[in-house]
Order: structure tokens, then sequence, then C-alpha cells
């Protein structure tokens, strides 16, 4: 899987190019770049879609110039992508601040978006199901080794009883993560990005067909989210994977990829 760069407005996105077949845009969450794609995902689906992985403005090997980040920003991005690498539509997946950016996408370039999947992501306003306090401080605790605190944010995304049943799992992740980490300061400005971010009065606009997944143990963005999203979006279909976390794509990856080949046809 060749990385390669295009300019994109101000900053050069990497990207990687897999598969053959109608293109499918998968936007990562929030400090994440494409490494975190968990790799037999990505393997399932490019047998039967030409996949465009990137690293968003300031993560992995995208680099960004100095000023505040917005959700909007990163949209204007990923559709600048795009026609960079002509492609006219797609299906789009985000998963957390990635699926905050895929609504902004589509809310600002319908035209771009052939089906819509969001994934454990909010719409932002005084509607929104955050966090506890205690959950927020684990996430933003940079105290200790890299190691340490990618241990420490992995049990924000999975259940512990998971974690301890697939402990190869957290070493895979681990390796994966060392590869292009984020600097604390990018990481805060995507934080920041998120706060500001609101999309929940647009999304009866949204009128190309829809899945939103959450899991049902999700503490990062709790599922009452992805319930609002659903229910504000017109013919929206909602899925919700039982005993999962955040990272349920991974947790139950056969479960999601037949709700996901299901959804796309």
């Amino acid at each position: 899987m060749e990385n390669k760069k295009v300019r994109v407005g101000d900053i050069d996105i990497c990207y990687r190019m897999i598969g053959e077949g109608f293109p499918l845009v998968m936007i990562m969450g929030l400090t994440a770049n494409m490494d975190w794609w968990d790799p037999q995902l990505v393997e399932a689906l490019s047998k039967k879609y030409r996949l465009i992985l990137f690293d968003n403005r300031g993560a992995g090997r995208t680099q960004a110039p100095p000023g505040d980040f917005s959700i909007k920003q990163f949209a204007d991005d990923t559709a600048g992508l795009m026609d960079a690498l002509n492609v006219e539509r797609a299906h789009v997946l985000g998963v957390s601040m990635g699926g905050m950016i895929a609504q902004e996408l589509v809310l600002n370039y319908p035209e771009k978006v052939e089906k819509l999947i969001l994934c454990c992501t909010f719409s932002g306003g005084d509607k929104t199901v955050y966090a506890s306090r205690e959950v927020l401080q684990k996430m933003t605790d940079l105290s200790g080794t890299l190691e340490e605190r990618v241990k420490r944010f992995s049990s924000l995304l999975f259940p512990e009883d998971w974690l301890l049943e697939h402990p190869d799992y957290l070493d895979d992740f681990l390796r994966r993560y060392m590869i292009a980490p984020i600097t604390d300061e990018n990481a805060a400005r995507q934080f920041m990005a998120t706060v500001t971010f609101n999309t929940c009065d647009r999304l009866p606009q949204i009128s190309c067909p829809t899945l939103v997944a959450t899991g049902s143990k999700d503490v990062l963005i709790p599922p009452e989210n992805s319930r609002i999203i659903a229910e504000r979006i017109p013919g929206a279909k909602l899925v919700e994977f039982v005993g999962a976390g955040h990272g349920f794509i991974n947790q139950c990856r056969e479960e999601f990829l037949k709700t996901l080949f299901d959804f796309l046809g």
C-alpha cells in the first residue's frame, strides 16, 4: 500500500488508493491517521470497492500551517482530495470525528456522495450527549510513555473484557499508532474543531441513503448521539452493535462488514 501525496489547497494530503470498483472514501477520527484502519477490514472492503484512505489535516503525514482547524475545513480538504484524484462521486464512510467531517461533506457537496455511513459520531448542538468527565480526563491525559497513553486510550475504545480476550490487538494497534503519531498541538487543534462543530439543524437536508452505526457501550460518543442523527436524517437506517464500544468496527468486524455490504448493495 503505497503512500502518495497530492496538493489540496494549502496542504499536501497523504493518501492511499486500494482495490477496484466504485470509490469508497474512508475518513478517520480525532488524532487518527489511515494506519489506524483495521487491516482486515481494509482487505475485505478493497475486494469490492476502490478505497481512498488519507490522513486528515494535521494528522499522520499530512502537515498543516498554523491556525485553527474546523470540521468544515476538513470537509473542504476531503472534497478537494476527491477532485485531485478525479473522483466525482463516492460512498463516504466517516468514523467519530470522521463522521462529523462526512456530515459537513454531504451537506456542502451533496453531488459528491452516493451513500453515507456515519459511525460512532455526533451532530453537535445542544442535543449532544457528551462523554463523562472521567472519560474526558482519561482521553486528554498525556502523562506516561507513549505505550501507556495508547493502552489508556484503548480502554476507552473497547470494553475491558474484549481487550482481555484480544491481547494481540493492543500490540498491533500500538505498532500502527507508532508509525506517524500526531503532535500534541495538532491533537488539540483537532479537538477544538469538534467542540465548535454543529450540523444538527441541517441534518434534514441530507437526501442520500444513510447508515448510522454505533456501539451500545460507547463511552467516548454515547449511542444516544447516533439515535439523534438517525431521527433527523430522512430515511436513515440505525444499527446498534450490542455490547460494543467506540471501536465497534474492529470489535464486531464481521457483523459490521455484513451490515455495510447489505447497505451498499
